[in-house]
């Protein structure tokens, strides 16, 4: 659940961009105290990390995004686990469907 009401403590987070909203891009930021929505140009982000799912390493001051550095690894993997994820599920839901035509 992402707490979009409360700020982002200064320092240094893993963020993901969840969607653009014109010219903005929100992002959903880890924090010590859960998943938070903090929402920025989508200029200031590496022109890289600028698309959904992507994976960021920012740096926040005050509210500002002070760094964002693109993370392709970790958005390369996450994207792989959504994939098996849904591979898995869609298996289960085929030999579900199968069972009942028995």
């Amino acid at each position: 659940m992402t707490d979009d009401t409360a700020d982002v403590p200064d320092g240094r987070h893993t963020a993901v961009v969840d969607r653009f909203e014109g010219d903005l891009a929100v992002l959903e930021v880890t924090t010590p105290d859960g998943l938070r929505e903090f929402v920025v140009d989508e200029q200031e982000l590496p022109e890289d990390g600028r698309h959904q799912d992507a994976v960021l390493e920012v740096t926040v001051k005050s509210q500002e995004l002070v760094d964002a550095i693109y993370n392709e690894r970790e958005t390369e993997s996450r994207a792989g686990s959504a994939q098996d994820r849904f591979d898995q599920l869609s298996n289960r839901l085929g030999s579900e469907r199968s069972d009942d035509h028995s």
